[in-house]
């Protein structure tokens, strides 16, 4: 990769990603440590999530008024920092508390990421191909934390989560420092065309979809590490297993520019929900078997690293010219912000009352529904 911003992009979605690979499969584990139930887990996460509902298009909209995203992704690295720091007070282990500091931080954490991935491509130009190559970098971070993290939670207090979590909000803040827009400043929005865009039904049809994939994957995300605890992993075998799932995502991003030009984007859309069910009910029918779970984390790649690729490139092709920004915002609201939080708080009811198999079960029911929306209006 040549061009010039090659390095502080790169190192955003390393430090980003490498904080999600702390709290995705450890922040219930330390909610867990508190006596929290899967319920109260489940909400917190979901309000983690749910801010990418509304950050997005909050800071999207900024955006547009400003005429610049780096300096709005400074600003929000910066205050996810101070609004995160609320973890250490003396309430930091209570259920409101936490709910506060969630919806606080999640806020500013959730607005960057739109914003570094439309700056992506509009440097990546007309070689969007290349985008893995680039987002690479961020499953890297994700292992390599996911990793020393299931080594770290064997042998220390569970607490450091919190300190590694926080270490690495600050790295994502020292690489926003060297981030710039592509040409200087944005062009202004026209809010007419983007409410044509949003009519199509291509459009509603993919976030549809994506909302569905996402809500699948929440109780995923929130209990995995829970679930394989319940079934006596230690906590380094857990660790792996949740890398074993992004190392299969690399490989993905590494031969991402062969397969988009032998395949159609359609194509890979629909095969990305026909794995993600299967992936389920493997997880639901066999917990105590690691070969199967195993197996069923290598389908990550397709299952995330396939769907959300796609799903960035046809946002990006839905969403022309200075509709670009705001389309993957509203992406993440739908998907990673409404989708997720439904997923959680959904998976977090169906834990307690039914648990851990019955909810896998009805997730691998959700994809089906996906893949019918899917099939049914999504068109390149």
């Amino acid at each position: 990769m040549r061009f010039s911003p090659y390095w502080p992009i790169s190192g955003f979605y390393f430090f980003y990603f490498a904080a999600m690979g702390v709290l995705m499969p450890y922040l219930g584990l330390y909610l867990q440590s508190l006596g929290f139930c899967p319920r109260q887990i489940g909400a917190v996460l979901a309000m983690l999530y749910a801010t990418k509902i509304v950050a997005p298009v909050a800071w999207g909209w900024l955006a547009d008024r400003r005429g610049e995203r780096a300096g709005l992704i400074r600003m929000a690295a910066a205050l996810s920092i101070v609004a995160f720091v609320g973890v250490y007070f003396p309430a930091g282990g209570t259920f409101p508390w936490l709910m506060l500091v969630m919806a606080v931080f999640g806020f500013f954490w959730n607005a960057a990421l739109p914003h570094v991935e439309a700056i992506t491509l509009d440097h990546l130009g007309d070689h969007t191909h290349r985008y893995g190559r680039i987002r690479l970098w961020g499953s890297i971070g994700f292992i390599l934390t996911v990793l020393l993290f299931g080594g770290l939670l064997a042998g220390y207090d569970v607490r450091v989560v919190l300190h590694g979590t926080l270490a690495l909000l600050v790295g994502i803040l020292l690489s926003a420092l060297f981030l710039s827009d592509h040409g200087g400043h944005l062009p202004h929005r026209e809010p007419g065309p983007l409410g044509e865009i949003l009519r199509q039904p291509r459009v509603l049809a993919l976030f549809g979809a994506c909302f569905l994939m996402l809500m699948s994957h929440a109780p995923h995300y929130a209990f995995y590490s829970i679930y394989l605890d319940e079934y006596l992993y230690d906590p380094t075998t857990i660790g792996q297993l949740w890398a074993l799932g992004v190392c299969a995502e690399v490989a993905f991003f590494l031969i991402m520019p062969w397969v988009l030009k032998r395949v159609g984007l359609r194509g890979l859309f629909l095969g990305s929900f026909a794995v993600a069910g299967p992936r389920w009910l493997l997880v639901a029918l066999f917990p105590s078997v690691l070969w199967v779970q195993a197996f069923s984390q290598l389908l990550h790649a397709v299952t995330f690293g396939v769907y959300h690729t796609v799903a960035i490139l046809l946002i990006h092709r839905f969403f022309v010219g200075n509709h670009q920004g705001q389309g993957q915002a509203l992406y993440n609201s739908v998907s990673f912000g409404a989708g997720y939080a439904m997923g959680a708080l959904g998976g977090g009811f169906l834990w307690f009352h039914f648990g851990g198999e019955f909810t896998y079960l009805v997730a691998m029911g959700v994809t089906a529904l996906a893949f019918g929306v899917a099939w049914r209006w999504v068109r390149e």
